[in-house]
């Protein structure tokens, strides 16, 4: 499967001019934002094209994916204030901050705007739903196998996150934790933040192996993060000597794993995440009862738990058996 394009839509682009005339969109055509953490980062381009498939099935639905340059609160929040003042229908965003972002969401739905977190979620009040990717236990349970499986004798392991705030891979992070005991032998020596940013990523990466002589494995449980410490390891030398795994993209982690700077890794398909995120805001939007079954499309439904949260998918591992099948797809 090729990659469509798509137009990214940012801050403050009015689309007030394209409902008007002969050739503009039917009036009743539903706009969903798709707000992510930042724009540039491939996952989130995925996950738009996916958005864009979940369009297009649907028909009369316009995507706006949108987002700040940079992973921060206030860069959504302004986002959120343009989307207000635009009058979309519907807001799906991946936060940077659970708490930072709900004042501006919460006016969002004083508008009569539906909104719903995906990925990184938002606190509850500032949402209808959240849809994780996948269960935040098998998550923090795979991350730490996929590094444990390739340290038969145990060692260190130290963790590269996003930023401190980031929901998502806070979750994991203590998930892995929790059953760290399951996997004797192995020590957690750190947790240390790249902010969603390659150069930082990649200086935190240096930084866990000047510091950590005996680092076995650094985790990442972020995009971004695992590309930057692949190269980091290359280029210390490290190869072999320090497994770098977690949360990557087929398409970027291909030359870690040909290279054997990453013996394996994980993801659930960005392209069925941004899908689901757009059919569940369609589903709300146009009056299904949360409370019940929320049809996904394709991807079959989902049902809330007490937080108003619910999974998409289980996360699957990619290594040189399998990496071939999937690097051109996302």
């Amino acid at each position: 499967m090729k990659r469509r394009t798509f137009t990214s839509l940012v801050t403050g682009l009015s689309v007030a001019a394209g409902l008007m005339g002969t050739t503009a969109m039917a009036q009743d055509d539903m706009r969903i934002a798709l707000v992510v953490k930042a724009l540039g980062i491939g996952f989130f381009e995925a996950a738009a094209e996916g958005a864009n498939e979940a369009a297009a099935e649907l028909g009369n639905v316009e995507i706006i994916y949108t987002g700040p340059t940079s992973t921060t609160a206030e860069g959504q929040i302004e986002v959120i204030n343009s989307l207000i003042a635009q009058g979309v229908d519907a807001i799906a965003i991946s936060a940077n901050d659970p708490d930072a972002v709900v004042p501006a969401l919460k006016r969002a739905m004083d508008r009569g705007i539906t909104v719903i977190s995906w990925d990184s979620g938002v606190a509850e009040e500032g949402r209808s739903m959240h849809l994780n990717p996948s269960s935040t236990p098998l998550i923090g349970n795979t991350i730490l196998k996929l590094a444990a499986d390739h340290m038969p004798d145990g060692g260190e392991v130290a963790i590269l996150s996003a930023t401190t705030t980031s929901t998502n891979q806070n979750a994991w992070i203590a998930a892995a934790e929790e059953v760290l005991p399951n996997y004797p032998g192995i020590d957690l020596v750190a947790t240390v933040y790249g902010d969603d940013l390659s150069d930082k990523s990649y200086r935190e990466a240096q930084g866990l192996m000047q510091t950590y002589p005996d680092l076995g494995a650094i985790i990442a449980p972020t995009t971004v993060g695992i590309l930057a410490a692949c190269q980091a390891v290359s280029d210390a030398g490290k190869i072999g000597e320090i497994n770098v795994t977690g949360l990557g993209l087929p398409s970027e982690m291909a030359g870690c794993v040909e290279s054997g700077a990453t013996k394996s890794f994980a993801i659930w398909n960005p392209i069925d995440l941004g899908y689901s995120a757009t059919m569940i805001a369609h589903s709300l939007a146009t009056g299904t009862d949360p409370s019940g079954e929320i049809p996904m499309g394709r991807m079959g439904s989902v049902s809330l738990d007490e937080t108003g949260s619910a999974a998409m998918a289980d996360p699957f591992t990619y290594d040189s058996s399998n990496i071939d099948d999937f690097k051109d797809i996302f």
